[in-house]
């Protein structure tokens, strides 16, 4: 089954592809002749996912899926949120990113956040709903080099490691995305169809 992921970041691509078996083939946005930039315009993660994955599907008339992930801290009200791949600034940039999420912690003794991912699957021109929450709390400096985004500041609930320090067998353990895949890989072998 060939399913096209709404993202040019190779990082969740290799992600989502260790994650899936060889059942599926999973292709990028530039591996299925997509170059336009697809509009991230809602305040939601759930809208922001469907309306990435509605473009492909419209675009190519193939099943697809795309996914819309946020770090939601509490001291900050739930910042940075949506605007987690731009909080800095209206380019994605997460060494600028990660440098005022850190400085607005700065006098915060409650470091609690999580990760949500929100994957939306359009198969059939219907649409299905997976998300995946992974709790931690935000680090007061940076650790680790691997991963990517906000991986060097954050440590999932029962780790000794920032996701920046794991690899990505160990950060699966964890992983928001990860827990959102596998219930689209569930949903996926349960209804797929054995033609494709």
């Amino acid at each position: 089954m060939t399913l096209i992921f709404a993202t040019n970041n190779d990082h969740k691509v290799q992600e989502i592809r260790n994650a899936l078996d060889s059942h599926f083939e999973i292709i990028s946005l530039k591996e299925a002749g997509i170059h336009q930039d697809i509009p991230e315009p809602h305040d939601t993660l759930e809208a922001n996912a469907t309306e990435k994955s509605r473009t492909i599907f419209n675009l190519k008339g193939i099943d697809c899926f795309s996914e819309d992930t946020g770090l939601e801290v509490e001291a900050l009200q739930g910042e940075p949120g949506v605007k987690s791949a731009r909080y800095a600034d209206n380019e994605p940039g997460f060494a600028d990113n990660i440098d005022k999420l850190l400085y607005k912690m700065k006098p915060q003794t409650n470091r609690n956040a999580r990760f949500r991912t929100v994957i939306s699957l359009i198969m059939n021109g219907d649409e299905h709903q997976f998300e995946g929450i992974c709790k931690g709390a935000i680090t007061h400096e940076r650790t680790g080099t691997g991963g990517f985004g906000y991986d060097p500041v954050f440590i999932a609930e029962g780790a000794t490691q920032t996701f920046g320090e794991m690899t990505m067998e160990e950060k699966k353990q964890y992983s928001h995305r990860a827990k959102a895949l596998k219930k689209l890989t569930a949903w996926l072998k349960e209804n797929q169809n054995p033609a494709q």
